[in-house]
């Protein structure tokens, strides 16, 4: 499969390109500038290093969500339209899962949390089991402080979110709470790619997908669901 995996949904901006099982070329920009500026030079360049066409992709990959509202509208709408462009499939995954899946192999809950502004952070937990990785719970909008409960197990915190409130995490779970490195606190697209490949289910050319905002769903539903506490999973 060659696959093409974009990610927007933070100040970073990445894009893969995934031939077989190898990533054969990333680039990536934190410039202060709107995706829209520079994700298509993004993408041209990959292409380039890549040594791969437009046409010889089997599928777009791209990162649905939970992040920048702005950002995730960029990204979904430009792959998107690259694939209904070329009758290619187009594949979501979750921002959270993306940042956990980069933490392999740790043996125990990854905690990932992107910044969500408003005093709020995007969270989602995920456990490695064997060589897949599952989800525990529901992926949220909420305060830091709502989530962070003293809890018996070590936990790794990962994405800009951790480090933003890396403070607080450290003052509720003490020695039980480990902080990723810096460089993995954003999404890569290159474990967007990965993962979409390995959720592959065919799916049909040009099929729609649809942002997950979290926090714009629930004031829309009205609906505040409880917060599990980290003692909890």
């Amino acid at each position: 499969m060659n696959l093409l995996a974009l990610d927007t949904c933070t100040r970073r901006c990445s894009v893969a390109v995934l031939i077989g099982d190898a990533v054969a070329a990333e680039v990536a920009t934190a410039a202060p500038r709107t995706h829209t500026a520079h994700l298509m030079e993004l993408v041209r360049e990959a292409l380039a290093c890549a040594q791969v066409h437009a046409r010889a992709l089997d599928a777009l990959a791209v990162t649905m969500g939970p992040g920048s509202f702005t950002g995730l509208r960029i990204g979904m709408s430009t792959a998107m339209g690259l694939a209904f462009a070329a009758g290619k499939p187009c594949i979501g995954v979750s921002s959270l899962e993306a940042l956990a899946a980069a933490c392999l192999p740790y043996p125990h809950t990854i905690c990932s949390m992107l910044d969500a502004r408003k005093g709020q952070v995007y969270v989602g937990r995920f456990r490695w089991a064997g060589d897949r990785l599952l989800r525990i719970g529901e992926e949220r909008a909420v305060r830091p402080e709502e989530y962070l409960e003293a809890g018996d197990a070590p936990h790794l915190f990962v994405g800009d979110g951790a480090a933003a409130y890396a403070e607080l995490i450290r003052s509720r779970l003490g020695t039980l709470a480990e902080l990723a490195g810096p460089e993995l606190n954003y999404p890569q697209a290159s474990v967007v790619a990965r993962l979409a490949r390995a959720s592959w289910t065919d799916p049909p050319p040009g099929s729609a997908l649809r942002p997950r905002y979290l926090r714009r769903s629930d004031a829309e539903l009205g609906i505040r669901s409880p917060v599990p506490p980290l003692g909890n999973s």
